[in-house]
């Protein structure tokens, strides 16, 4: 019984930081949707997601309140970054991209330093402080709330992609830019509004797992490691792959630091990401690009 139930909350565990890894995984997959670049921006936009929200709690009394206002605040700041730090690139190429947000998110850490704060902020999850004991299993309410609301984002972003005539819009832009140039679709609008939406979802990532873990401004390296890691094993693009890749990450994690040492629990994500390099580099859902030589 005991056995068991160690199973079932490490799963539970798995499964929420799992949640986590897949909102950040989505954000990289929508950029490189549109750019055919990495944004590494991602992780600071986690982390201002959690410490905005503890900011504004002092003013709302609201938890959900002071979360959505951060996760628009942030998703805000996702599209002045890409107006005047992406857009005005000459030649904007997808290595070009990726270095110039490796610049982006050094300022936007500093930037969290300096107006933020260096010391860690949490605050109460959305139901409080209750737990939940099920089957020999014991959680907080905020595990519900994290893979409730990643759920039902993905669920949006699924229809978003599929039937409205924007998320086609992107899907057109991805698929070639000149394609869908000339049939009207303003590919300079698609990358903005990606920009937008993976600023959305890591701040909501960061507002949701704060209660649980403190923000601190220098935890965006390592949660944007984890999201990039988790893309690249679902498969960089793959909306399904973010899904999968941050969720075998999370379960990954939780079951070695486990039963082999939690010393090692970081370290899982960059084995994990030099396995897939090695082994299948387009990922689990990925496809290989095919050349014709």
């Amino acid at each position: 019984m005991q056995t068991s139930s160690a199973f079932l909350q490490l799963l539970v565990a798995g499964i929420s930081t799992g949640s986590i890894y897949a909102l950040i995984a989505l954000g990289f997959n929508v950029v490189f949707k549109s750019t055919g670049a990495m944004n590494f921006a991602q992780g600071e936009w986690v982390v201002m997601g959690g410490m905005i929200s503890a900011l504004l709690l002092g003013t709302f009394s609201s938890v959900g309140v002071a979360c959505l206002l951060a996760v628009l605040l942030v998703a805000i700041f996702g599209l002045l970054s890409e107006r005047l730090v992406i857009r005005p690139l000459r030649h904007p190429t997808a290595l070009l991209i990726t270095l110039v947000s490796i610049g982006l998110s050094i300022c936007t850490r500093s930037f969290v330093m300096l107006t933020l704060g260096k010391k860690p902020v949490g605050y109460p999850g959305f139901s409080g402080a209750t737990t939940i004991s099920l089957g020999g299993v014991t959680f907080q309410a905020q595990t519900l709330w994290i893979v409730g609301l990643t759920l039902a984002f993905l669920v949006i972003m699924h229809f978003f992609f599929e039937r409205s005539m924007l998320g086609k819009a992107l899907r057109a832009a991805a698929a070639d830019r000149e394609a869908a140039a000339i049939v009207g679709v303003r590919v300079e609008t698609t990358i903005l509004i990606s920009f937008g939406i993976a600023a959305f979802a890591g701040a909501l990532a960061g507002a949701i797992i704060t209660p649980l873990t403190l923000a601190s401004y220098d935890q965006g390296a390592m949660f944007g490691f984890k999201g990039f890691s988790a893309a690249m094993l679902g498969g960089v693009g793959s909306l399904p792959g973010a899904v999968v890749g941050g969720l075998a990450l999370g379960l990954l994690e939780a079951f070695g630091s486990f039963y082999i040492s939690s010393d090692f629990k970081d370290a899982i994500a960059f084995a994990v990401l030099l396995l897939i390099l090695f082994v299948r580099p387009s990922g689990l859902l990925g496809r290989a690009d095919v050349v014709k030589v």
